[in-house]
């Protein structure tokens, strides 16, 4: 596993458990000599995973749409930064550079890139491992409407799997090492 796409918010949330997660997870990338593929803010959550990743000498890349580059305040000292026209483009590009994708906590965009990865696994047009980081319960009540779906005969089992959760980033990336996406 050379690169993971890390989904998360361009806010800070409630408390310091999320911020202190999404830096836990950027040097830890570092460290596992993984390049972190993200949103490409300066702000936020992002901005901390891409600050603590740096921090420790990892490699960075961030794409962002143009919209976004001042709404969001594009990280500047990123190893790469990719403007991209659209959050079409953003989420193909994060995609192609990426050999798997975690989600920490965020809103609505960080569900529907995480949605559309989900998505496009379970057509086969990937074959990428996917992760919820489930800091402090986060996405408990989402594991539960997905297993809901399970139930309800909405989703298949197979695509159930498809989706790792832990609330430990390090048994994700343990889980996806030597994992062949494709």
């Amino acid at each position: 596993m050379k690169s993971i796409c890390v989904f998360c918010g361009s806010s800070d949330g409630r408390g310091s458990e999320y911020m202190e997660q999404a830096a836990a997870l950027g040097g830890m990338l570092a460290r596992r000599d993984i390049t972190l593929v993200y949103g490409g803010a300066s702000v936020g959550i992002m901005g901390v995973v891409a600050d603590a990743a740096l921090a420790e000498g990892g490699t960075v890349f961030g794409v962002i749409p143009e919209q976004l580059v001042r709404a969001e305040v594009a990280h500047e000292g990123l190893t790469e930064l990719h403007v991209v026209a659209d959050m079409h483009q953003r989420k193909a590009k994060m995609s192609a550079l990426s050999d798997g994708f975690l989600a920490l906590p965020g809103g609505a965009g960080t569900l529907e890139e995480l949605f559309e990865v989900w998505t496009w696994a379970q057509l086969g047009l990937h074959g990428k491992p996917i992760g919820l980081v489930d800091t402090g319960g986060y996405y408990r009540k989402l594991v539960e409407f997905v297993d809901h779906m399970l139930v309800e005969g909405f989703l298949r089992p197979s695509t159930r799997e498809l989706l790792a959760v832990d609330p430990d980033p390090a048994v994700l990336l343990d889980k996806f090492a030597g994992m062949d996406g494709a």
